[in-house]
C-alpha cells in the first residue's frame, strides 16, 4: 500500500508543466513500509520553510529515494533542477533508476543521472542524480549553480573530501542565493555538527530499522599461527550459521577490497552451502553484473561487498550481515610524504551502519568477527578524508574557483596546518606555487586539468618537450585503477599474458605498449570481441574502456588550452624526463643493501610486479610510494641523476667555496 498526494504547482516556469503532471496526477506516492513516509508532512513543510534542512536516518529509511519526490511535492524542481549527489557512481545510477521507476517515467526524462562519461539528463529533467565530483566540476563553470533550485547532498556522514568541500562552498553560496534550498542527509552520525555548520538548521530524524537485529560476536581469536581462524574461515562458519536459520533471507558480507571478495567467493563456492548463490559487489563491476545483486531470485544469496554497500546502496532481501570489522583506509603522512593504504579496524559508527543493513524485512542477525570489547574500544567515527590526505589538489581547486585561501575556507573540520604547509610544499615542488605560497601561471594551468596536480604538471612538461602523445596515454592510466588483473587462482597465467607488454627499464613504457595494443584491438574488433580479448589477457574491460574515456577527456581539455599531441614518436628519455617533473618527490638512489633512499630520508623497495624489481638501477623514480607491510614503489623506471638536477633546478640550493694552498 502507498500514500498518495495531489498537490499542484503554481508557477509558470517551463518546468512547471512537467512538475504539475507528476504532482497533480497522483504519481507522487510513498511506500508505507519506509520510515521516512511517516515524516512526510513534516519534511515537506521544513523544505518549504527553511533554506537548509538536515535529514538524519539510519540505513534503509528511504532518504535517498524519497527525498527527491518530497522536494517535488514541496514545489521544488521548477525554477531549476533538483540536484541529488551520491559519493559513488553505482549509487547514482541505481537511485536514479529507482526514483524514475517510482514516478512511472523513463530514465533520462523526469529523472536522469550524470556520472563520469555518462550523461542521461534531458532539457526538461526535474531530478538529476550525480556524483559529488560532477557537482564540484559544475561549480567551475557556474559559480552560482543557477541550474538548480534545490540540492540534496546525500551520505554527508561519509565526509569525503568532495563532501567537505561542497559543505564549505554552500556556507558561502547560500546567502547569495536565498532561493536555493539545501538538504543534507546523514546516517544518525552526529547530525548536530551539520546543523551547527548551517546556523542551527532544523534536524529531522527518521528511523531506518523496522525490526530488531541480534548482534552475535564470533571473534576469530589469535593469529592463525597461534591457532586462530583465518578471516575466510570465520566467514564460512558465519555463513553456515546464518543459512541454518529458519525462513528466507540473504546474507551480506563486508570485505576490505576486491581481492578479498574474489578469494572469499572462491572459498564459498568450493564450500558450497546448499542452495546458495554467491554474488560479488564492488564499484568496477559492469552495470549488468551489479544489477544481479538488486534482483532477488529463488535461492538464498550471499552478497560479498566492499564499503559501497555500507551506506550508498541498499541491497534488497538482506536479513543477515557478516562484519569482519575491517576496511582499507587511505592515510597520508605529511612527514614521509607517503600515502598509506592499510587495512584498519572500522569505527563504531561504520560498524553500526553495516549492522543496519539487515532487519529491514524481518528480524535480522549481524555476526561480528571480533570481540564486543574490541567494538567498544574503537573510535566513534572515521576521520574525515580532509584530515588524512594531501591538500595540494584542494589548494589548486580553490584557486581555480576563486574561493580564497584554504586557511580561511569554512570547512566543517579545518585541516591540520601541517597538512596545509605540506600541500604548499608539493605545489612549490611542481612549480605551481612560489616560495611565498602564491599560485604561479603553471599552477593555474594545472588547476584546469581534472587530474592530480603531479599528473597535470607532467602533461604540461610533455607538451613542452613534444612527447604528449606517449605521456597522455600513461597519465590517463595512472589516474584510474590499473586494468591489469591478477587473480590468485590464475596468477601465473596472468603474469605470462602481461609479459608481452613489458619494456625493460620502465613500467611507464610498458603501460604505453599496452595502450598501443589496446587501440589496435579497439579499432579492429567488435565490442564483444574486445571483451573476449580483455578476458583472455587478464584485463578489465570496464577499466580499459575507462582508460580510453579519460584519455579522450584529457585530450579535449588540453585542446582547449591549445595543447595537442604531435605526430612524431618521442624517445624513452624524453618521456621519462617529462614524467620526472611530477615525481621529483618519489625518486631514490640504490644503496648497497638494494634499498632505495629518497628525499627526506625516505626508503623504499620496488614492488614485486614491476619490471624494475630484479634490476639494480642506481637511480629510479616511481609514480607512487605506498606503505602496506613496508614502503613499496609502484610503476617504476630508471632515471639519470643529471635529469633530476635539471628538473629540480628551482629547488636546489647551491653553495661554493674557494680555497688556496698556503
Amino acid at each position: 500500500m502507498t500514500t498518495t498526494t495531489t498537490t499542484t504547482g503554481t508557477t509558470g516556469h517551463p518546468r512547471a508543466a512537467a512538475a504539475r503532471v507528476i504532482v497533480g496526477s497522483g504519481r507522487l506516492s510513498y511506500p508505507d513500509s519506509l520510515p521516512i513516509t511517516e515524516r512526510r508532512d513534516e519534511l515537506v513543510a521544513a523544505i518549504r520553510d527553511h533554506q537548509v534542512v538536515i535529514v538524519a536516518g539510519e540505513t534503509g529509511s528511504g532518504k535517498s529515494t524519497q527525498l527527491p519526490k518530497l522536494c517535488l511535492e514541496a514545489g521544488r524542481g521548477v525554477d531549476g533542477m533538483i540536484g541529488h549527489t551520491q559519493p559513488r557512481r553505482v549509487a547514482a545510477r541505481t537511485i536514479a533508476e529507482r526514483v524514475a521507476e517510482e514516478l512511472g517515467s523513463k530514465l533520462g526524462d523526469d529523472v536522469g543521472y550524470t556520472v563520469r562519461f555518462t550523461d542521461q539528463v534531458g532539457d526538461a529533467t526535474l531530478v538529476k542524480v550525480m556524483t559529488d565530483g560532477i557537482l564540484l566540476a559544475e561549480i567551475q563553470r557556474d559559480r552560482m549553480l543557477r541550474r538548480y533550485d534545490t540540492l540534496i547532498i546525500d551520505e554527508a556522514h561519509e565526509r569525503s573530501l568532495n563532501i567537505d568541500f561542497l559543505l564549505g562552498f554552500f556556507r558561502q553560496l547560500l546567502p547569495r542565493r536565498p532561493e536555493l534550498k539545501l538538504i543534507i542527509t546523514s546516517a544518525t552520525i552526529d547530525p548536530g555538527r551539520f546543523a551547527a555548520h548551517f546556523n542551527d538548521a532544523p534536524v529531522i530524524e527518521v528511523s531506518g530499522r523496522t525490526y530488531p537485529v541480534e548482534t552475535r560476536y564470533r571473534p576469530l581469536g589469535a593469529d592463525e599461527d597461534d591457532g586462530g581462524r583465518s578471516e575466510v574461515a570465520g566467514i564460512l562458519e558465519a555463513v553456515d550459521e546464518l543459512c541454518a536459520q529458519p525462513g528466507r533471507g540473504d546474507v551480506l558480507v563486508f570485505l576490505a577490497g576486491e581481492r578479498d571478495i574474489r578469494e572469499t567467493a572462491e572459498a564459498l563456492r568450493r564450500h558450497h552451502p546448499k542452495g546458495v548463490e554467491v554474488l560479488p559487489l564492488f564499484a568496477r563491476l559492469s552495470a549488468a553484473e551489479q544489477d544481479r545483486v538488486f534482483r532477488s531470485g529463488g535461492r538464498r544469496r550471499v552478497v560479498l561487498a566492499t564499503n559501497i554497500a555500507e551506506t550508498s546502496l541498499t541491497v534488497p532481501g538482506i536479513r543477515f550481515v557478516v562484519d569482519p570489522g575491517r576496511a582499507r583506509i587511505s592515510r597520508y603522512s605529511y612527514r614521509s610524504k607517503i600515502q598509506r593504504l592499510q587495512i584498519e579496524a572500522i569505527s563504531r559508527a561504520s560498524a553500526d551502519q553495516r549492522q543496519g543493513r539487515c532487519g529491514r524485512e524481518r528480524d535480522g542477525i549481524c555476526i561480528r568477527l571480533y570481540e564486543e570489547a574490541d567494538f567498544n574500544a574503537r573510535p566513534a567515527y572515521t576521520d574525515p578524508e580532509i584530515l588524512r590526505t594531501n591538500l595540494a589538489s584542494v589548494i589548486l581547486q580553490m584557486e581555480s574557483l576563486g574561493l580564497g585561501h584554504i586557511e580561511d575556507f569554512p570547512f566543517l573540520d579545518p585541516p591540520d596546518p601541517r597538512f596545509i604547509r605540506d600541500g604548499y610544499r608539493l605545489l612549490r615542488e611542481l612549480g605551481a606555487a612560489d616560495e611565498h605560497g602564491q599560485i604561479t601561471g603553471i599552477g593555474r594551468r594545472i588547476a584546469r586539468l581534472p587530474v592530480d596536480p603531479r599528473l597535470g604538471r607532467i602533461l604540461l612538461a610533455a607538451a613542452e618537450s613534444d612527447c604528449l602523445k606517449e605521456v597522455l596515454a600513461i597519465v590517463a592510466m595512472l589516474s584510474i585503477q590499473d586494468p591489469r588483473e591478477r587473480p590468485l587462482e590464475h596468477a601465473a597465467a596472468a603474469d605470462q599474458r602481461h609479459a608481452r607488454w613489458q619494456v625493460e627499464g620502465s613500467d611507464f613504457l610498458s603501460i604505453y605498449k599496452l595502450w598501443l595494443d589496446y587501440l589496435e584491438q579497439r579499432h579492429h574488433l567488435s565490442v564483444n570481441k574486445q571483451r573476449r580479448w580483455c578476458k583472455e589477457h587478464f584485463l578489465s574491460f570496464m577499466r580499459m574502456r575507462e582508460w580510453y574515456d579519460v584519455h579522450q577527456q584529457l585530450l579535449q581539455q588540453l585542446a582547449q588550452m591549445d595543447l595537442r599531441p604531435g605526430r612524431r614518436t618521442a624517445s624513452a628519455d624524453e618521456v621519462h624526463q617529462a614524467l620526472l617533473s611530477g615525481f621529483l618527490g618519489q625518486i631514490g638512489r640504490r644503496d648497497e643493501d638494494g634499498v632505495y633512499r629518497g628525499p627526506r630520508d625516505s626508503t623504499f623497495i620496488v614492488g614485486r610486479g614491476s619490471v624494475m624489481n630484479s634490476a639494480k638501477a642506481p637511480w629510479v623514480m616511481a609514480a607512487s610510494l605506498v606503505q602496506t607491510s613496508r614502503v613499496f614503489a609502484r610503476t617504476v623506471a630508471q632515471v639519470q641523476p643529471d635529469w633530476i638536477e635539471a628538473a629540480a633546478a628551482h629547488l636546489v640550493r647551491r653553495s661554493r667555496s674557494r680555497w688556496t694552498r698556503s
